[in-house]
């Protein structure tokens, strides 16, 4: 698969099949993950590998308090689909993956990001990103996990002071890989088109000459 075929087919995947992913797998999907470019070489991002049934349960409870907060901020049809929608797969994934940020990794004065201090959670982004696509490649479907506290999960994995979750991952192989995104199955959502959301050196000013059919 190549990376186009990898990003145009990546999905957020919620259901998994119970098969284990192989350790050679998941070396492989880490090591990707690592090769992700970041500010200053400072690769701020740790990767905590949960398995533990009582973990997982714990994280699936913050999720569920979470989750009843979200619901309550719809109401009629809108309430009606967000409850029927699955949005985790925390205890059906065979493993769950916390990708972290530890922001003061290579010291107080990293080369180019005393300017903008948020470029270590923005490297560790990336890390997730290349984790994603290298997944996909492989077949094996990824979930991120953002109705959840971050520093309630935290204290569950025991994140020392200045390290900070940035993604909950659930990892696994998918029941199957659908077609589109499920919010806009379902929906809920839809794509932006491309062109709506481009302009040219400056905000608001359209760039047409990108989109103009060629003869």
């Amino acid at each position: 698969m190549d990376v186009y075929e990898a990003i145009y087919r990546r999905r957020d995947v919620r259901r998994f099949r119970p098969d284990p992913v192989p350790d050679t797998v998941l070396r492989r999907i880490l090591e990707a993950a690592h090769h992700a470019g970041s500010v200053g070489l400072m690769q701020p991002w740790n990767f905590i590998i949960v398995r533990r049934p009582d973990v997982r349960q714990a994280i699936f409870r913050d999720f569920e308090e979470r989750n009843r907060r979200a619901a309550s901020h719809y109401e009629g049809e809108r309430r009606v689909l967000y409850d029927s929608l699955k949005l985790q797969g925390i205890l059906d994934a065979p493993l769950n993956i916390a990708v972290t940020c530890d922001r003061g990794r290579g010291g107080p004065h990293v080369l180019g990001r005393d300017s903008v201090i948020d470029t270590d959670i923005h490297s560790t982004c990336c890390a997730v990103q290349n984790l994603w696509l290298a997944a996909r490649a492989e077949g094996v479907g990824v979930g991120w996990v953002s109705i959840i506290d971050p520093a309630s999960v935290g204290g569950l994995l025991g994140l020392p002071e200045g390290v900070v979750l940035v993604a909950y991952l659930c990892v696994g192989y998918p029941t199957e890989f659908e077609d589109g995104p499920m919010l806009e199955r379902v929906g809920w959502s839809r794509r932006l088109p491309l062109r709506d959301l481009v302009f040219e050196d400056s905000w608001g000013r359209p760039g047409d000459d990108l989109f103009r059919e060629v003869p």
